[in-house]
């Protein structure tokens, strides 16, 4: 009997008002508007060190950031998916008819279980899902079906350790001894054994703020 995808607590907040929110916040202050800017100029450079693929699945979509990113390339297939309806919404409500129409599918989707054939895509974009799975079997259960899904490869981003912001994430959950995290730094040695475990090879990765931030973007090739 298959195992049931897990739940991440997370995922159940998203509520149509703080999907709404979500979407808007990454708009708001200087130092948001300048990481969104940052992270889709990084995905960029990811997919292009990846080939420029010619099918992309954005799972989880979120709001949609990335979306006028991933159309830059006029021929690209697009598909989103997310957990959320009411993050879906919101993405479809931001997005430019034009943009929207770009896609072939905007649909719920479990990340732990794609409703997508093998080899659906070439290529997944899957940003801030890595750093709410504490679990290393449910984030391995997840690396696999990315691996399954994307016949080329994929670009992942999570946090990682060997920063000064890690080194201050860990100091403040040690204070507040949480039992229910659900944001975790993840040691690099660590993600990459679990990359290697689930059939993926480490191209290249790219920090968000090298020493600073705890954003690492991963791209990996399917082997």
């Amino acid at each position: 009997m298959t195992t049931p995808p897990p739940k991440l607590s997370f995922s159940e907040k998203y509520d149509r008002d703080h999907a709404r929110a979500y979407e808007k916040k990454h708009r708001t202050g200087l130092r948001r508007r300048l990481t969104t800017w940052r992270e889709i100029q990084l995905a960029r450079r990811a997919l292009h060190a990846a080939g420029d693929p010619a099918s992309v699945l954005d799972m989880p979509c979120g709001a949609g950031r990335f979306w006028p990113m991933l159309a830059e390339h006029p021929t690209r297939r697009l598909l989103a998916g997310d957990r959320s309806p009411a993050m879906l919404e919101a993405a479809r409500a931001a997005a430019a008819p034009a943009l929207l129409a770009r896609f072939e599918s905007v649909r719920e989707l479990d990340a732990f279980a794609l409703d997508l054939p093998d080899d659906a895509v070439e290529h997944i974009l899957c940003m801030r899902l890595l750093h709410h799975i504490a679990r290393p079997q449910d984030r391995l259960r997840l690396l696999r079906e990315l691996h399954r899904v994307a016949s080329r490869g994929v670009t992942v981003s999570l946090w990682v350790d060997g920063n000064l912001q890690a080194w201050r994430r860990r100091r403040l959950d040690a204070r507040r001894r949480r039992a229910d995290v659900n944001r975790v730094v993840v040691p690099r040695a660590t993600i990459e054994a679990e990359f290697a475990q689930a059939g993926f090879r480490v191209r290249r990765h790219f920090d968000v703020l090298p020493g600073w931030s705890m954003w690492r973007f991963y791209l990996l090739d399917k082997v």
